[in-house]
């Protein structure tokens, strides 16, 4: 092994070689780490190979020969001198990540700490390794396009984040994962001594002095972070002296420049100043503080700013900051400013960024005293305060060291900890739109209360908006707990103790720089200066309290208490605490200003005091500024920081002053456009302390808001913790401050105190009131505006209710009701439809009909109801299989061919009805449109070239209203109102005048109503919907007679429609009428509409008159039977033929309007037949004995007065007549236990009622009139009154279902008439007579099969299971749910005529409509049609997450709610409205 080991590592660099040239980088690189990574990891090895070999000399040296191949001169700072070279980041070397392997090997080595040590002390390969680093120092230098948009967006800012990660990042954290104890210094001394040396190597090569070159950019300083992680490794864990190796000072101040322009940059970025550099550059700044970036990259780089600030002379740091952000001429007192650098409208975010950066890098602990505990723990607050986290997402978002070996291993025992103490978990929940949700995290109240951290939240944000949802979440939980009501501003949050080493960044807040600018702003704020922002103002208190917090020890209060004032002619401040300055009156200022500025021209404006000053006096204003003098205050920011610069490299400050003049005067020579500037000198007379009490005026809008806490309850200063300031807006700030102030000094306590007893300010009250009023309009006017909009909301939103409700009330019977009372007439007016297109209201007429949005789909979910409560499960066992005989389209099917055997075709085709698989679903969104300008809408959606979801083509579009998804429009029959009045008047006729009514009115079917016979725009659009509705389903499921063709087909289809859509409705309410109400779908019902289209079409086909089921069920015939001619086949006997489907054919063929009192006849008469059925049914089912009996006691009571009504009798003499065939002949095999009675009244009423609710229902559709909700066991006895079966309704103790029966003809002769034709058919075909009976009807909802508890139940079985088509095992194994079939996805194993085999299954399964779980990637897939969507996963793990294509590897559970609603979905025929993103799948899934 060693050998080999040496083997490998002497052919390394050739190895490197030929990966550099190779095409397939890929595998091989996979290849040799492969190998490699079994040799290093083994640390024995490793050790003796570095030992023996130069293992590491190999390594770097090969790394080092691998990047020169593509280095380039590099253009940072100095262009034409630079000696500097750097990575070509455009180069395959570093798009590719050829350089992976070696990198990989090479931090693999170091992991072992003997290796690591080697490595650490070899003070060669140092100097090596800093060489190598320096190569990707400053690469991917971006410079800001000023003129034109870039022409070619680079993308090369990938390879460079990448190759910084890996190449530079990785490796240093794993050398810094062996220096955490205290013998390690040497080490860290080592890497810090080359580091510098590098770095000051690099400043040499780029020709660095003091000013960053404008303009440019490079996110890409690994020198300077070793160099930072280095320093805070050595403070946190080997307790270094951090002034020991730290550099001088000069070199400190180089340091800071390019972290510190970074800085600059991203809010330079954020501010819109670098868009003609395209989104690539958006992209760098996001990348920057991602989560898997932020610990290389930002963190180091705010942590050397803080030590390099810690370090320096606070004043050159801070005005440097406001330099590099460009916003030093805007910190000036006077209202107007020319900034020669930066435009005014990118001014306010600069400024906000500046004063955000300095409050980031006075806030951060992160690396300056926090424990890995406390980070980790900050850093989920501040990713769950942004949103709710899954488990997953925050594993992923929380920055953890990119060294795997490093030991923080995200999931480890902290990090559980650590979130079940900062969240709850929220299970997953479904919202109504379908949406799923996964299992969340959300912060705990106390979490929000008392840990909630802005400043935490705006470092980690990727996108601005995380910022402003954190603070949205935060308005929403202080609203809820009814902790402030208003909109609060960031809460203030106490810091973790600075670790002694980094005292010195306190000296940043008590600098007189930070203290001018922090005045400077109040001031502006409070007069309304342009481009200033409320949330400049929080920053500015945020830091006014940083440095009260931190205030160095306290002076002692009497020092300067009276000579203060007099003193402070010559500079701003007297000292540098914040504690004593803020006291601090100012009273003139020199600005200098342009010579347009109110301040010397004009008279003074309004909002000044006009009090006879002159007018360079007039408007209170003034800037920090550029030339010095003796009675006014001045202030150049960059002048002063130059001086520093300039004492330090010279020390000699005489020399330094003539260093400064040329440069600042020269500044102020602005190009020739600008106007000059003159001096003005402003009369101030504040103190920041007087600048927060008037602000707190201002931002209440009342005169003397503030009062001081103390003077009522001195407590207040003792106990200053008090929760009522912890949450507000900037008013509480401001107490806040003001408070702080009061406890740090007897005197401040007494000034404010002074300032709040002059109810008139020092400055002329009519200034202040004027600016308050201001902004009291201002108030008063957004509060109007507000109002205004409130009011245009509530009344848009009205509008459209009632615009929902009359468009959705085409149905809704409630609304006709007043005129059904009015009249009884013909003429009742029409219903009127709104148009969602054109928005015009008006009746559905001839000529231009109206019609109803409709989507029209293929549906076999009816087919798949079992005649079994027990559902069936997924198989996940060899032995497990479903067979698909006892589903009801299997059924259903048999009869139909056995039929056709034996009968006559035609009359086989009115025997039954078809749709079960394949039946085609109409539903509508209730939306109403013209029919001429849903054409017009098409041809518009045709020629837009937008993408779309549905396909023009195929007649799809979506509601122009509601986006609801359609693909047809049903047209409104014109007037539909009128049957609805119809049915009031209760006639008396008799049952016979009315049977022959009914006749008659089939007899006119040969002459055909008006409307059809004359070719209106209604006909044709009725016609073109049946194409439609016919187009719909696949022509396996509508052609089912012997002749091809045959009009009988259609004839079957289109009342196989209407019973497909009523017995769907059943379904969606459960199987059964008991909740009543009008229908779920009540105003989205189209029914009505339906049932004209197709009763239209149905008239079509006249029906033989002698063939006419009516006759034959309320007349005698003479017995044709007996002399059949030859080979015909014989009618269907009336007792075969399924009773719902003869009351469909019956209604869609009488004229319409259909009169109620018509309808409730043919219900009559059916329901006769109904029951016959169902006493022959009991008849066979029952045993011999028992016939006897019954037969005997029937003949018994048969002459008895209610002898009809009575179902003994009617049984009795059905045997008696069945009994005359071979029907009862052979020996039985399922009988009827106990026969008593009841068990009979109850079997007849089982058998009713699937015909009684479908019936209900096609009444309430028909004519309106809600349906009445009942518990089960009375459902038929409701159904059956509001039928009109029921005479007069009877106590439910002695009602049987006999009673409801009303005969036409007597009732014996019509049974014998039925029997017979039994009888003789018994004589031919003994053996299928019984089969044929119509058997008690008992299906179970339609049910998706059971899935088991644990998702590797069905992986395990199925990944590897070969397809039974081809006997491969499939690349993508997929499973339809709703009847287990195993198929290929995508397979071109299981091809036919170029369908694959998920939508050739989908077609066959489900009429178009597939749902399969696939194997690989536990989600399910939806195919409706042409199109298909993903729908998610009903397996989700241990935290209520999804693990699409099984990535992660977790245990997965059942989510029965989901899977509840996939399977509410599949049946309420709702995927294409739920779910939003489809796209076709041209047959290839």
């Amino acid at each position: 092994m060693i050998a080999f080991t040496k083997t490998f590592v002497q052919h390394y660099a050739f190895i490197m070689k030929t990966l550099k040239k190779s095409h397939e980088s890929d595998t091989m690189s996979n290849r040799i780490v492969h190998i490699s990574v079994q040799l290093f990891s083994n640390e024995e090895l490793a050790r003796q190979v570095t030992e023996e070999c130069q293992l590491l000399d190999i390594m770097v040296t090969v790394l080092l020969y691998m990047m020169e191949s593509c280095l380039i001169k590099s253009e940072l700072q100095d262009e034409e001198n630079s000696l500097h070279v750097v990575v070509n980041c455009g180069e395959a070397l570093l798009k590719n990540n050829t350089y992976w392997p070696l990198v990989s090997d090479f931090i693999n080595i170091l992991s072992h700490q003997s290796v690591a040590k080697k490595f650490l002390e070899d003070h060669g390969l140092l100097v090596t390794w800093m060489n190598f680093v320096s190569f990707f120092q400053g690469m991917n230098l971006n410079k800001r396009e000023l003129n034109e948009h870039v022409e070619f967006e680079s993308q090369t800012y990938y390879a460079a984040f990448a190759a910084e990660l890996e190449a530079c990042a990785q490796p240093m954290w794993g050398l810094l994962s062996h220096c955490k104890v205290r013998e390690t210094q040497e080490y860290t001394r080592n890497v810090v001594r080359y580091c510098l040396e590098a770095l000051q190597d690099w400043f040499d090569a780029i020709n660095f002095v003091d000013e960053p070159a404008p303009n440019q950019v490079t996110f890409h300083l690994p020198l300077h972070r070793y160099f930072a992680m280095f320093l805070s490794k050595a403070v946190k864990c080997q307790e270094l002296d951090l002034d020991t190796i730290l550099p001088d000072q000069e070199m400190l101040m180089k340091l800071m420049i390019h972290p510190l322009q970074i800085q600059a940059s991203l809010s330079e970025i954020h501010s819109n100043m670098w868009v003609r550099n395209g989104l690539q550059i958006k992209g760098q700044a996001m990348t920057y503080v991602q989560s898997h970036f932020c610990n290389s990259m930002i963190d180091p780089d705010i942590y050397l700013l803080q030590v390099c600030a810690s370090r320096l002379d606070p004043d050159y740091f801070i005005s440097s900051v406001f330099e590099r952000f460009k916003v030093v001429d805007l910190l000036t007192m006077a209202s107007q400013h020319q900034n020669t650098i930066l435009d005014s409208e990118h001014e306010r975010s600069m400024l906000e960024g500046a004063l955000t950066f300095l409050v980031l890098l006075l806030s951060l602990r992160l690396h300056l005293g926090m424990t890995d505990d406390e980070i980790l723990r900050a850093e989920m607050v501040a990713q769950l305060c942004m949103n709710d986290r899954t488990h997953s997402s925050l594993l992923d978002l929380i920055p953890e060291n990119p060294n795997p070996k490093s030991g923080i291993i995200p999931g480890s025992l902290s990090f559980e900890s650590v979130l079940s103490a900062v969240a709850d978990f929220k299970a997953p929940v479904f919202e109504p739109g379908g949406s799923m949700q996964q299992g969340m995290y959300t912060p705990k109240a106390e979490v929000w209360d008392k840990e909630f951290d802005p400043v935490m939240v705006i470092l980690r944000t990727v996108y601005r908006r995380d910022v402003q949802s954190a603070m949205d979440r935060y308005t929403a939980f202080l609203k809820q707990s009814g902790k402030f009501p208003g909109n609060p501003w960031p809460p203030y949050k106490k810091r973790t103790l600075l670790h002694p080493s980094y005292k010195g960044l306190i000296k940043l807040l008590h600098c007189k720089t930070l203290h001018i600018v922090l005045f400077t702003l109040l001031y502006k704020i409070l007069m309304d200066h342009q481009n200033l922002s409320e949330h400049v103002l929080c920053m500015v208190l945020y830091l006014i309290e940083l440095g009260l917090e931190n205030s160095p020890e306290q002076e002692s209060d009497e020092e300067e208490s009276a000579g203060g004032q007099e003193r402070c002619h010559d500079s701003w401040f007297p000292g540098s605490n914040l504690v004593s300055n803020m006291r601090h009156f100012i009273n003139y200022v020199r600005v200098r200003v342009p010579e347009t500025a109110p301040e010397v021209k004009r008279e003074p404006p309004a909002s000044t005091s006009s009090d006879g000053l002159t007018s360079s006096q007039s408007s209170r204003r003034k800037s920090l500024q550029r030339e010095n003098s003796g009675t006014a205050q001045v202030f150049s920011l960059v002048a002063e920081r130059r001086k520093k610069f300039q004492e330090i490299i010279n020390r000699n400050s005489s020399e330094a002053n003539q260093v400064v003049r040329p440069k600042t005067s020269m500044k102020w020579s602005a190009p020739g456009a600008t106007p000059q500037l003159t001096t003005a000198i402003l009369e101030v007379k504040e103190s920041i302390l007087s600048l927060l009490i008037k602000l707190h005026h201002k931002l209440s809008g009342k005169q003397n808001s503030y009062y001081p806490p103390w003077l009522d309850d001195v407590d207040v200063l003792i106990h200053p913790e008090i929760p009522r300031y912890s949450h507000g807006d900037g008013m509480t700030a401001v107490e806040r401050i003001l408070l702080k102030a009061a406890i740090q000094s007897r005197l401040n306590k007494r000034i404010i105190e002074e300032i709040c007893r002059k109810v008139t300010p020092p400055v002329p009250p009519k200034k202040i009131t004027s600016a308050e009023k201001k902004t009291l309009d201002k108030e008063e006017r957004r509060q109007k505006a507000r109002e205004r909009q409130q009011k245009l909301l509530a009344e848009f939103a009205s509008r459209q209710k009632s615009f929902m409700e009359t468009a959705m009330d085409v149905e809704s019977p409630d609304a006709d009701i007043a005129m059904e009372i009015a009249t009884s007439e013909q003429h009742v007016s029409e219903a009127i439809y709104d148009c969602v297109i054109c928005g015009q209201s008006g009746p559905s007429t001839e000529d231009r009909p109206t019609g109803l949005v409709v989507l029209l789909q293929a549906s076999s979910v009816l087919g798949q109801c079992r005649n079994s409560t027990e559902p069936k499960k997924l198989p996940t066992t060899e032995e497990e299989q479903i067979y698909p005989w006892d589903t009801c389209a299997a059924l259903h099917d048999v009869r139909l061919t056995t039929l056709q055997r034996y009968f006559k075709d035609s009359s086989c085709l009115q025997a039954v009805s078809i749709g079960w698989e394949g039946g085609v679903y109409v539903q509508t969104c209730g939306h109403t449109l013209h029919i001429d300008c849903h054409k017009s809408y098409m041809e518009s959606l045709r020629n837009d070239q937008v993408l779309q979801g549905f396909s023009v083509e195929k007649g799809e579009f979506t509601c122009p209203l509601c986006r609801q998804f359609a693909n047809s429009v049903l047209p409104c029959y014109p007037g539909n109102n009128v049957e609805r009045s119809l049915w009031q008047s209760h006639s008396n006729k008799c049952m016979r005048d009315l049977v022959q009514e009914v006749e008659d009115l089939q007899e006119q079917l040969g002459t055909f109503p008006v409307s059809i016979s004359s070719e209106t725009n209604l006909s044709k659009e009725m016609e073109s919907v049946m194409k439609d509705i016919k187009s719909t389903t696949q022509k396996k499921y509508t052609d089912y007679s012997k002749s091809p063709g045959s009009p009988d087909n259609d004839f079957l289809f289109m009342y196989s429609v209407a019973r497909t859509n009523l017995e769907l409705e059943l379904v969606h309410r459960g199987g059964n009428l008991c909740s009543g109400g009008a229908s779920t779908a009540g105003k989205r019902s189209c029914l009505n509409q339906l049932f004209h289209v197709l009763a239209m079409h149905m008239r079509l086909y006249s029906i033989d008159s002698a063939y006419n089921p009516w006759r034959k069920l309320t007349q005698l015939m003479q017995d044709k039977n007996s002399e059949l001619i030859g080979e015909e086949l014989p009618e269907v006997p009336v007792l075969y033929r399924d009773v719902s489907s003869l009351l469909l054919i019956q209604i869609l063929t009488m004229p319409q309007p259909l009169h109620k009192e018509h309808f409730t006849c043919i219900v009559k008469v059916l329901f006769t037949l109904l029951y016959t059925q169902a006493l022959a049914a009991l008849s066979v089912k029952c045993s011999a004995e028992d016939r006897m009996a019954w037969k005997e006691s029937g003949a018994f009571k048969k002459n008895t007065p209610s002898g009809e009504k009575s179902w003994e009798v009617l049984l009795g003499h059905v045997v008696s007549e069945l009994s005359k065939g071979k029907i009862y002949e052979e020996r039985e095999t399922e009988e009827l236990t106990v026969v008593n009675p009841d068990s009979v009244e109850c079997y007849l009423q089982q058998f009713c009622l699937p015909f009684l609710r479908i019936t209900s229902l096609l009444q309430h559709h028909l004519f309106g009139g809600d349906l009445p909700s009942c518990q089960e066991d009375e459902e038929f006895t409701v159904l059956a009154s509001c039928l009109g079966l029921l005479p007069s309704f009877q106590s439910s103790d002695q009602f049987t279902s006999a009673s409801c029966l009303d005969w036409p003809v007597p009732a014996f002769d019509m049974i014998s008439q039925w029997c017979s034709e039994l009888a003789s058919f018994a004589d031919r075909h003994p053996d299928q007579v019984k089969a044929l009976l119509i058997q008690e009807p008992k299906w179970d909802l339609p049910r998706l099969l059971q899935l088991p508890e644990n998702y590797n139940t069905i992986f395990q079985y199925y990944h590897r299971k070969t397809c039974t088509v081809c006997t491969k095992v499939p690349k993508d194994p997929a499973v339809c749910l709703v009847c287990g079939t195993f198929v290929c996805l995508k397979g071109l194993c299981c091809k036919q005529q170029s369908y694959c085999e998920c939508v050739l299954h989908s077609q066959n399964c489900g009429a178009g409509t597939g749902i399969f779980l696939l194997i690989n990637a536990s989600v399910i897939i939806i195919i409706r049609g042409h199109r298909f969507c993903l729908w998610g996963s009903v397996y989700l793990d241990a935290h209520g997450e999804e693990d699409r294509d099984l990535r992660r590897g977790k245990p997965l559970y059942i989510c029965k709610e989901r899977y509840k609603v996939l399977e509410q979905q599949w049946v309420s025929h709702t995927f294409d409205h739920i779910n939003k993103r489809w796209g076709p799948h041209y047959n290839g899934l």
